[in-house]
């Protein structure tokens, strides 16, 4: 698939207009987006096993325009759960940013709860997607975990893009995945060493400070990597959290379903009493909280000499930060009331019939070939493991005979 992907044309605007950036805090490399109005308090964006930065752009797009910051980032390359919570703390304090909201996926809403937990009086809410309370199960399913930060990239690689389901797929949820394959080629073999270990590394979410009011779970009804008896667990822990259902998107919803999941990340943070500045954002009409139409964003501008202000998060100017012209393929017109009459028969609605991938069987021929191939690598590498080992400790005992 590296081979033919092409970048959507949403995404080549979006890496025109938001800029990222890179920050070295202590012995960590922080790669981050961050764009909106700096007095709103960000909702910060967590990735999943394979995500990066760059896979939350969708929502940047949009919820930067209805006047909330938000930032984006890659996981940075901890191994283990207290170095993640004490590294996190301290990209925080480096952007001068205190109150948070967060927004976590798959292994980063598990990393969300984490943080959640040992540092309340920072996080306001959370929206938690497809995620976990503990890490047992998937330890248990990687035995190898002990020597995953000594396998090839390529292994890696493999092993991540094995957990992700095989078609047939919707075409939005294939041009999902395509993405998300994409990204998972830019990383590292420590970047993706570190991320598997985080996810075998046995740990368990305690009790949150946090309302449960405060709290959002957005699940897939369709599929994805986390087993449904995990996500049961989640719903199980906060009873009062409330429920915004996908009838589908897969693995990546946000990608896939990207109106849907900006709606309701948008219900959230109203919901919790985030107020959006709008007024803020260059280009939008004061009067409009809800965003205008693309043909009407010209029409007026904010006075350049009166910028917001910044919370010194940021290098970029203030108005270059709260500034992102509507993308050509974008058009949102209707008010957020329409949106929410809208959400609120969603449930009802038909669920459109949608033409199969034409490379479905061969993915999945592919990913069974894959499979195979994976397997025999970790076995012929844990032989060569054990065969050192061995060798090792005979050139130890014998050199001990000598002496």
């Amino acid at each position: 698939m590296k081979g033919v992907f092409s970048a959507p044309g949403d995404f080549v605007y979006f890496k025109s207009q938001v800029p990222l950036h890179k920050i070295p805090i202590g012995t960590k490399q922080w790669r981050y987006y961050d764009f909106g109005p700096k007095v709103v308090p960000p909702l910060i964006c967590l990735p999943g096993t394979a995500g990066t930065a760059e896979v939350y752009y969708k929502q940047i797009m949009s919820l930067s325009m209805k006047g909330y910051r938000v930032i984006s980032i890659d996981i940075p390359r901890v191994w283990n759960h207290q170095e993640w919570i004490q590294a996190f703390e301290k990209f925080l304090d480096a952007i001068d940013v205190h109150h948070i909201h967060l927004y976590g996926t798959s292994l980063g809403g598990f990393l969300a709860q984490l943080f959640a937990q040992h540092r309340p009086r920072r996080v306001r809410s959370l929206v938690l997607s497809n995620t976990f309370l503990d890490t047992r199960s998937f330890a248990a399913a990687m035995p190898w975990a002990p020597i995953v930060s000594w396998t090839p990239s390529f292994l890696l690689k493999r092993y991540v893009l094995t957990g992700i389901h095989d078609g047939p797929h919707e075409p939005f949820i294939a041009d999902s995945v395509d993405f998300v394959v994409s990204q998972v080629e830019t990383l590292s073999r420590e970047d993706l060493a570190s991320r598997l270990t985080l996810t075998a590394d046995t740990a368990s979410v305690g009790s949150l400070l946090l309302s449960d009011s405060n709290i959002t779970i957005m699940d897939t009804n369709d599929y994805c990597a986390t087993p449904q008896q995990l996500k049961d667990q989640l719903n199980e822990r906060y009873p009062e959290a409330r429920r915004a259902s996908l009838k589908s998107g897969g693995d990546f919803p946000f990608l896939s379903r990207p109106d849907e999941v900006n709606l309701h990340l948008q219900l959230h943070l109203r919901r919790v009493g985030l107020e959006a500045r709008p007024d803020l954002v260059r280009g939008t009409p004061k009067d409009d909280g809800a965003g205008s139409n693309p043909s009407e964003k010209n029409d007026e501008e904010e006075d350049p000499d009166n910028p917001p202000k910044d919370d010194g998060g940021n290098t970029e100017s203030p108005s270059t930060e709260s500034q992102l012209p509507a993308a050509p393929e974008s058009s949102e017109s209707h008010s957020i009331d329409d949106q929410l009459l809208s959400n609120a028969k969603f449930c009802l609605v038909r669920q459109q019939n949608i033409m199969q991938q034409p490379c479905a069987l061969m993915r999945k021929q592919q990913t069974m070939a894959a499979d195979i191939h994976l397997q025999f690598a970790l076995e012929i590498l844990v032989l060569y493991l054990m065969g050192s080992l061995y060798i090792t400790s005979n050139y130890c005992r014998k050199f001990k005979q000598l002496v």
